[in-house]
């Protein structure tokens, strides 16, 4: 897996909103793997869970993440970048917000559930047919 940083063709695959998939490790090492949305933001990843999500508690049991981002042009295309995340509470759901307007242009409607912003700090990716 290259280490970072990643080259400017990868992350312009990174900052479309593109399909992507989020891996995480449940307790006892059963893999879990999950559409998310993501934003790029200067080198980090933005994600934004639901409090009451199941890979919250993977998140905070082990902050290992794993992301993969299918390039919406082809398919055949992705960016798999791997790291750990830091997670800080979204009282105002300006993270969610954030990743809303990235996909549908509007804020989040689900205003009634708390939401946590995890921060992937990215350690290593990896790219196929992406040149």
């Amino acid at each position: 897996m290259a280490k970072p940083p990643i080259p400017e063709r990868l992350v312009e695959i990174l900052k479309r909103p593109n399909p992507a998939v989020m891996g995480t490790v449940r307790p006892d090492g059963t893999p879990v793997t999950v559409a998310t949305w993501y934003l790029w933001d200067d080198g980090r990843i933005l994600l934004n869970l639901d409090a009451g999500r199941k890979r919250l508690e993977h998140i905070k049991a082990n902050p290992r993440v794993s992301l993969t981002v299918l390039d919406g042009d082809s398919w055949y295309r992705h960016v798999s970048v791997q790291g750990t995340v830091t997670l800080e509470d979204d009282p105002d759901m300006t993270g969610i917000d954030r990743l809303a307007r990235h996909y549908t242009g509007d804020q989040y409607p689900n205003r009634d559930r708390p939401r946590v912003s995890a921060w992937l700090e990215v350690e290593s990716y990896h790219a196929w047919n992406a040149t």
